[in-house]
């Protein structure tokens, strides 16, 4: 398994519009905690800031299809998304 870090830039409206589409949101998200890929996940202290989401899954087109079918990046409150691999080394769930 790895360990995959999704980065959302938000949009300038992001934090008017969210509510409307939170429940669907957590919706995906709930699921996919539930699936054991997402670990972690939230906004920047300045919400503006955007948002980090950290994964653990075997290939990162699990991360990406997360990101492309996020009710938040559908309706347009995430303007750009980037997936990066993340090489964990310490901390309590690492394992090699």
């Amino acid at each position: 398994m790895n360990y995959y870090a999704l980065f959302y830039d938000v949009a300038d409206d992001y934090v008017e519009r969210r509510q409307q589409f939170l429940e669907l949101h957590l919706s995906v998200a709930n699921a996919s905690v539930e699936r054991g890929e997402l670990q972690l996940g939230g906004t920047f202290a300045d919400t503006l800031d955007g948002a980090l989401l950290i994964f653990r899954a075997k290939v990162r087109t699990i991360v990406e299809e997360f990101a492309q079918n996020d009710p938040y990046a559908v309706n347009g409150l995430i303007k750009n998304w980037t997936v990066r691999e993340w090489n964990v080394v310490i901390g309590q769930q690492y394992s090699h």
